[in-house]
């Protein structure tokens, strides 16, 4: 679960904990009278109860899963002195038993039965809410439980400080929240961030991390954590969204006798009232910390997401910073002063910030950026916005917002946003005033908020005459979405069974001459929406020898523009086609994405061909993408995660050095990129790209025939000069190796046991290996590892297991991993071992056995119903004619695996004495300052 520290690609906060408490209970004076209608905007409709939840319901048949989403109005605006990162930490504790869910015998945990519905699920934790999502296979017993479990959380958990944590024991929830909060010291990104809001707000509390601080994580007392829970935890400050494949009546009733026995709460919440006060001068901040690349941002105070402002600056927020035309782009990155920029919006219900921000390499020089970052923002006066600058940034917000609104369970999702901001119908009524946006609006609000007063800079400077910016209240929100009426609902799918069977049954496979190979699975979808993969595959060991970075540099740039358009020029072609396109990939081949809609698949799959047949390899964009290579792997050199999975790559490395696969060090892999020229691009491209040994495939709502005559003209005559052969898998046997690895400064460590497993994934012991795996680290936070390291010992928020093995060479590993503070990482590998030689003592467990199956077959059918993911899935098994009858026969075999099959399989290919482990951290530091690994005692 990631914690939303807003753009930081920081990460969101599930949670985990409960006490026992009466089970829900009707008591007399509680309400059971229906749920009221309240409005209805293109297919959702909201309903109240009379405790005061409103629900939203948004039927979907396409897609045969649900997604239940329950959003809680309370984030981190709302905590007090001493409590920053609480609602954060509650987050977490409701994942823990509660009376009715897992401490009462012969019940579930939450976690248990997330697992157990094959659900995708998260919390997140926010400035203004707090939320829980899961998206499963749609059947009634599966809402059921999932419906229960929110019913039963929202006022049963227990918020005990036993799972907070046990001063006896030294064990908690509060240690996995503290490493969280490690993880992100470690991050130079998130923390230049936190830096800068801290410094723009004085008192409002959007000035504070979302994670807290680490003393109030160490220090809050239970009391008050199960005080803010039962104020804010409550039907009346709650929204609960279902959407999918479900009857509206019949589920409005289950809804209304679940939640609508809670009683309605007598305590009445009074709204936040502290009011950043205008900014009056610049203000600065300079953060010093070890680090890879160099950052600048630079920050404004902006009106509240709920304002008419905010869709201008949403729109002024892609002129500025989208590829390749956004101004800071071309100031920044094409003079070549930065590797990146991007635009940072917090999505904040009262008065907030909107910030800017440029990764500045190693060498850089970071006043020069900022002295041309602050001339592109605050010299818009100057440099007025265009019309062309404009259209072309509402038309790539339209693309975006279609194909969020395309996927029900990403639209359920993106709805947390704008109920954040007052009401869930935001999201329409941006978009409709995305729409209505002009030069004039665009350019009113740069010049309200784009100036230096508004800033942040520290420093004081006297003036007779001061400018600055008057940031809006909150507007009036019920009156806004009162009468709104929205537009038609968009139009529905077929009903689609996700079968290995009937996907089998649709999908329709042929070839064209020179060998590329087709899968199409033509069905009607929401929004008429389609899906495609491309697959180029090339070269062989002999002939891509030492040419490894320099394929991975063609890959980088085939969305750069074509000989005939130029890199905007592609861009707008694909937001007007509204596609949502991706190529990756390296030497060995590359991959193309493609969703779009029906009317627009057939210009999108030409612009993808002339992408991947005629790039333009412009010097410019060159030079770009050299730079974000060379920021990025510097940036890598000295995180505990890269350098720790490199050795990793490197121990278990066969292949030469020169070898297109060989694994470098990460500053012999600088050097390459630093050495990689243009000329070689080009001639690498000439010679090795080309269809012969490409698969397409397609699945959504497009004409079979006409895909397959546009594929023949396209790609039919397209060959590579030089030949392809597949190159095997090989994994080097190692055994009981220790690597331990020092990054100086990083609050985080990483852990990485591995063992290779000389399997492919139709050997005989592999269904029962991968159940082995999935019991022992693989489930979401449901596992003997999670219990264990992150449940019971509270040492680590990330931890798990993988088992990898390839379809055609017995060339597998099994991976453990654990993030924690560098001072436990001696206690999270002995408690990994542990586990581990448990498991292969003892065994696993009928009941266990049974869980993992049910949780992980509904997983793959959740998986199915993704038409972007099964697409990839068709294309890849087209390379070597395998079909969906190998998912079926996986999981027919699975199914029936006894608990006595699964042992044998783990014992027979897992020895712990063969399990190497690599491990990255300061660890001299943290034996510098072993007494500060105990946590200070609990009040």
């Amino acid at each position: 679960m990631k914690l939303l520290t807003a753009i930081m690609l920081s990460a969101g906060i599930l949670s985990p904990a409960f006490v026992a408490t009466p089970a829900i209970a009707a008591p007399a004076a509680a309400s059971k009278s229906s749920a009221v209608k309240v409005a209805s905007v293109e297919g959702i409709t909201e309903y109240r109860l009379a405790n005061g939840l409103r629900v939203l319901l948004f039927p979907d048949a396409s897609k045969p899963t649900l997604t239940t989403n329950i959003v809680y109005m309370v984030g981190s605006r709302h905590e007090n002195y001493g409590e920053t990162g609480m609602a954060h930490l509650l987050e977490h504790l409701l994942f823990k038993p509660t009376a009715n869910f897992g401490i009462k015998k012969g019940t579930k945990s939450p976690v248990e039965v997330l697992n157990q519905i094959g659900g995708r699920f998260n919390g997140t934790t926010w400035y203004d809410r707090t939320n829980y999502f899961a998206t499963f296979p749609a059947n009634d017993d599966n809402l059921k439980q999932m419906l229960a479990l929110e019913a039963d959380r929202m006022i049963n958990s227990p918020i005990s400080q036993d799972d907070l944590w046990n001063n006896k024991t030294q064990k908690g929830e509060m240690t996995v929240v503290r490493n969280e909060f490690e993880s992100g010291e470690s991050d130079p990104f998130r923390v230049t961030l936190e830096r800068t809001m801290s410094v723009a707000f004085d008192w409002h509390n959007y000035g504070k991390s979302t994670i807290g601080a680490r003393s109030d994580i160490e220090g809050v007392s239970v009391d008050r954590l199960r005080a803010f829970y039962k104020r804010y935890y409550q039907p009346d400050n709650a929204i609960l969204m279902v959407a999918g494949r479900f009857d509206e009546a019949k589920v409005l009733a289950q809804v209304n006798e679940l939640f609508g026995k809670i009683p309605k709460p007598t305590r009445v919440l009074a709204p936040t009232y502290t009011s950043e006060p205008t900014q009056d001068g610049e203000r600065s901040v300079t953060i010093r910390r070890t680090g890879g690349t160099q950052l600048v941002v630079t920050g404004y105070h902006v009106a509240p997401a709920s304002h008419t402002d905010a869709a201008a600056l949403q729109v002024l927020g892609k002129i500025l910073t989208d590829a390749p035309a956004g101004r800071l782009h071309k100031a920044l990155v094409d003079a070549k002063l930065a590797s990146s920029v991007m635009d940072l919006d917090f999505n904040h219900m009262e008065p907030g910030y909107r910030l800017f921000a440029a990764v500045v390499p190693k060498d850089g020089q970071t006043a020069a950026v900022e002295e041309a970052m602050l001339k592109a923002l605050e010299d818009i006066k100057s440099n007025p916005i265009t019309a062309a600058e404009v259209v072309r940034a509402k038309a790539a917000i339209a693309k975006d917002t279609d194909l969020v609104v395309n996927d029900t369970a990403r639209f359920t999702i993106a709805l947390t946003s704008a109920q954040a901001a007052g009401d869930w119908r935001l999201f329409h009524l941006r978009r409709d005033q995305v729409e209505t946006v002009d030069v004039a609006a665009v350019q009113a609000v740069a010049a309200k908020y784009l100036k230096p007063s508004n800033r942040t800079l520290a420093r004081f400077i006297p003036t007779d005459a001061a400018d600055r910016a008057e940031v809006p209240k909150t507007p009036d929100i019920a009156a806004l979405v009162k009468d709104y009426k929205g537009r038609a609902v968009v139009a529905q799918g077929e009903v689609f069974d996700p079968s290995p069977d009937n996907i089998e049954k649709r999908v329709q496979r042929s070839a064209l001459a020179n060998g590329m190979k087709l899968a199409l699975l033509p069905k009607t979808t929401k929004g008429n929406t389609v899906s495609a993969t491309v697959q180029l595959r090339m070269g062989t060991a002999d002939n891509l020898a030492g040419k490894g970075t320099v394929g991975a540099f063609v890959a980088s740039m085939l969305t750069d523009g074509t000989e005939r358009l130029s890199r905007q020029e592609v861009k707008d072609a694909f937001d007007k086609l509204k596609a949502n396109v991706g190529i990756q990939g390296g030497a060995e081949g590359v991959t193309a994405t493609v969703t779009t809609t029906r009317d627009n698949l057939a210009a999108a799959l030409d612009l993808i061909a002339e992408s991947l047949m005629k790039p333009a390899f412009n010097a410019n964009d060159f030079s770009e993408r050299q730079r974000e290579f060379i920021s990025g792997t510097e940036q890598e050199m000295t995180e505990p995660q890269p350098l720790a999975s490199n050795a990793m790559q490197r121990l278990t490395d066969t292949f030469p050095a020169g070898h297109v696969r060989h694994v470098k060090t990460l500053p012999e892999q600088l050097a390459e990129e630093k050495a990689v020229t243009l000329e070689q691009v080009k001639a690498f491209h000439k010679a090795y790209y080309g269809a012969g040994n490409a698969t397409l495939s397609v699945v959504g709502d497009f004409d079979a025939a006409a895909v397959k005559a546009q594929a023949a003209k396209l790609f039919g005559n397209w060959k590579a000069e030089q030949p392809y052969a597949r190159i095997a898998s090989a994994m080097k046997p190692v055994a009981g190796q220790k690597i331990s690895l020092e990054t100086p400064d990083k609050a985080n460590s990483v852990l990485l046991a591995i063992q290779p497993v000389p399997l492919k994934d139709d050997a005989a012991a592999y269904p029962a290996l991968l159940m082995g795996n999935y019991m022992l680290g693989g489930g979401a936070l449901r596992s003997r590892l999670a219990d264990r390291i992150r449940q019971k010992e509270g040492l680590s928020y990330g931890v798990g297991s993988q088992l990898s093995v390839p379809d055609r060479d017995p060339a597998g590993l099994w991976l453990a991993f654990a993030i924690s503070a560098p001072q436990n990482t001696v206690k999270v590998e002995a408690a990994l071992r542990e586990e581990l030689d448990k498991a292969l003592k003892d065994g696993f467990t009928d009941a266990e056995l049974a869980d993992a199956k049910k949780a992980w077959l509904q997983s793959r059918q959740v998986g199915r119903t993704g038409d972007a993911g099964l697409a990839s899935r068709l294309a890849g098994y087209l390379s070597f004619d395998r079909t969906m009858a190998f998912d079926k026969d996986l999981e027919a075999k699975v199914s029936a695996l006894t608990v006595a099959q699964v042992n044998e399989a783990l014992r027979a290919h897992l020895k712990p004495e063969a399990v190497s482990v690599i491990k990255a951290g300061d660890f001299a530091k943290a034996a510098a300052g072993a007494a500060g690994a105990a946590p200070a005692a609990k009040p």
